[in-house]
């Protein structure tokens, strides 16, 4: 059905696969030359002259490669398309640690239609891997398909998540207390795509974290489906959640979310 219905579903992923790859490597260059920071809501949110440059590369050979296809980007992209079809850009994600020096960070980018996203895309510029996969496309790294997802006990998972500090003393705190239930660790490192390959590739066990933009959420919950996990977002405490891993995990944390 899938090779049917998006017939180029396969070039898509290569093209993607490429525009990840270049435009890490061209952020981490120059990176290496010195960046310029901008602050832009908070101090921890902030832009430099690599994410602009990054997604000005992904742009212009979106452009001519894809010309029907409409192109959302994180640092300021809207251009409309006749395809029903929209590309959604990260150049960085994980700007913080970029600027500081940590690796945790890479390029990502979506692909989806008026009904579902279709691929996603991601590089590592530290690591040289490139994750590609879709919930119609089985997700690969370097092109090495990607076992399944392991089933870890309740006890014995770690999250990768996030919460702004300003948030803890709230219902939003008191909902993220609820899913830290449903695990026995956790982590931040600051790269919630990162932190999703990381879950692709078996190492941790389930994400949450709540109002994530769809160049945060998209890429790795298409390589979390493509590799037989599950991706949803559900309403709670005010705010939409993101939940991606093994299906058990992320069915667990949804449930404590909801459970006021």
């Amino acid at each position: 059905m899938a090779a049917v219905e998006h017939p180029h579903l396969a070039a898509d992923a290569a093209l993607a696969a490429d525009l990840v790859r270049e435009a890490a490597l061209l952020a981490a260059r120059i990176r290496v030359e010195g960046l310029d920071v901008e602050h832009k809501t908070s101090a921890s949110d902030i832009v430099t002259q690599a994410d602009t440059a990054a997604e000005r590369l992904i742009v212009q050979q979106l452009t001519a490669e894809r010309p029907d296809d409409a192109i959302v980007g994180e640092e300021g992209t809207s251009r409309p398309g006749t395809s029903g079809r929209t590309w959604v850009i990260d150049p960085v994600d994980g700007t913080y640690n970029f600027s500081r020096g940590s690796d945790w960070w890479c390029t990502a980018i979506a692909l989806h239609d008026e009904d579902d996203v279709l691929l996603g895309a991601v590089h590592h510029a530290a690591s040289l891997r490139t994750w590609v996969g879709g919930p119609d496309l089985p997700s690969t790294c370097d092109g090495t398909p990607l076992a399944p997802l392991p089933d870890t006990p309740r006890e014995a998972r770690c999250a990768a998540t996030y919460l702004h500090p300003p948030f803890f003393a709230s219902e939003v705190g008191e909902a993220f207390a609820r899913a830290l239930g449903q695990v026995g660790t956790l982590r931040m490192f600051g790269s919630g795509t990162m932190d999703t390959m990381a879950i692709a590739s078996g190492q941790w066990d389930v994400l949450f974290q709540h109002s994530v933009a769809d160049w945060d959420r998209l890429p790795g919950a298409a390589i979390i489906r493509g590799a037989g996990g599950k991706s949803v977002v559900v309403r709670a405490a005010g705010v939409d959640w993101t939940v991606s891993g093994a299906p058990a995990a992320v069915a667990d944390v949804r449930a404590a979310l909801l459970d006021r």
